[in-house]
C-alpha cells in the first residue's frame, strides 16, 4: 500500500519523486520512509512503513493497554502538506500493536483544511463512512466522534481540522478488524485525490499563503504536544526524522493573530471551534 499511494502521489504532483530511505531500529526492527518534497503540488509528503519490537521502557509500558515491556508494532503512517493553501493537509496512520498477551489495531484518517469548501469535507467523510458501513454501519458516527475528541487543541480550544474518523482498539475479532483497517488505508486515495484535484490549480495569494502557514503552526502544536504515534515512536527508541516527517516545511507563528472577522479564515476557525456532521 505503501507503493500505491507513492505512485498515485507522484502523478498527481506530476514532477516529484519519492526517495526511498530503508533503517534499522537499535533493539529491534526498522521500516522504509519515502518522502517527496518541494514538488509541483505537495511542498512536502511522507509515507512511512515501519515494523519495529523489542522492549518498552518500564514507566512508558504502563501507560499501554498490554502488560509487560515486550513489545512490536507495525504500521503505515502518511501526512501530506500541500502546496497550495486552498489544498487541504491530510493525514492516516494504521497501525498493529502488540505488549505482552494481549494486541489490537488502531488508527484513522483526518483532513486539516486552510479554507473551507464544504463539499470538500462532505466527500472526506462519505468516503470514509462508506468505507465503515462495509463492515459495521454503527461504527463510523463512533469513531468519527472520537475524531473529533482526540485531534483537538485543548489550549487553543479548536480542532486541528475537520476530522474524519479515528479508533484504537475496537475490541472485535481480529480476522474483521484486519480486513477493516485494510479497507480504511485503501480508501485514503479516494477521499483525498479528487479534493486536490480540484483545488490544485485555483489562484492564491502571498495572504492565503501566510494564513497556511500560521494554521500549520497548530498542526506542529498538536504533534508536539499530544500526538500519540509521536510519543509512541521517540518513547520506543525510533527513528526521529522518519517519526518528525509530519512536520511541514515553513510554519509561522504570528503572536495573538486573529482573523478578520466575517472572512474566510475567521469563518474556518468558527467551524473549527464547532465540529459539524459532514457525512
Amino acid at each position: 500500500m505503501q507503493d500505491e499511494i507513492c505512485g498515485a502521489l507522484e502523478q498527481l504532483d506530476g514532477a516529484g519523486r519519492f526517495a526511498r530511505d530503508p533503517w534499522e531500529r537499535p533493539g529491534g526492527g526498522g521500516g522504509v520512509t519515502r518522502v517527496l518534497q518541494d514538488g509541483a503540488a505537495l511542498e512536502k509528503a511522507g509515507v512511512s512503513f515501519s515494523h519495529v519490537h523489542g522492549e518498552l521502557p518500564e514507566l512508558f509500558a504502563r501507560r499501554l493497554q498490554g502488560e509487560g515491556r515486550a513489545f512490536a508494532a507495525v504500521g503505515l503512517s502518511l501526512v501530506l502538506h500541500p502546496k497550495s493553501p486552498l489544498v487541504p493537509t491530510t493525514h492516516a496512520n494504521f497501525r498493529f500493536i502488540s505488549q505482552g498477551g494481549k494486541s489490537w489495531f488502531g488508527g484513522g484518517s483526518d483532513l486539516t483544511p486552510y479554507y473551507l469548501f464544504d463539499e470538500d469535507a462532505t466527500h472526506f467523510h462519505r468516503t470514509l463512512k462508506a468505507a465503515c458501513d462495509r463492515h459495521d454501519p454503527s461504527c463510523y458516527l463512533r469513531f468519527k466522534r472520537a475524531c473529533d475528541r482526540y485531534f483537538f487543541l485543548p489550549h487553543r480550544g479548536e480542532a486541528r481540522g475537520v476530522g474524519g474518523i479515528f479508533f484504537e482498539d475496537a475490541g472485535g475479532d481480529p480476522a474483521r478488524e484486519l480486513a477493516f483497517v485494510k479497507d480504511c488505508a485503501a480508501s485514503f486515495l479516494a477521499a483525498w485525490l479528487p479534493i486536490a484535484e480540484r483545488r490544485r490549480g485555483l489562484p492564491y495569494g502571498d495572504a492565503q499563503r501566510q494564513w497556511q502557514e500560521i494554521r500549520r503552526g497548530r498542526y506542529v502544536e498538536f504533534n508536539l504536544l499530544h500526538d500519540r504515534g509521536t510519543v509512541f515512536g521517540l518513547e520506543t527508541g525510533g527513528r526521529t526524522e522518519s517519526i518528525l516527517m509530519s512536520l511541514p516545511p515553513t510554519v509561522r507563528w504570528v503572536y495573538d493573530h486573529h482573523p478578520t472577522p466575517g472572512s474566510d479564515e475567521a469563518r474556518l476557525v468558527e467551524v473549527l471551534r464547532n465540529p459539524r456532521e459532514w457525512a
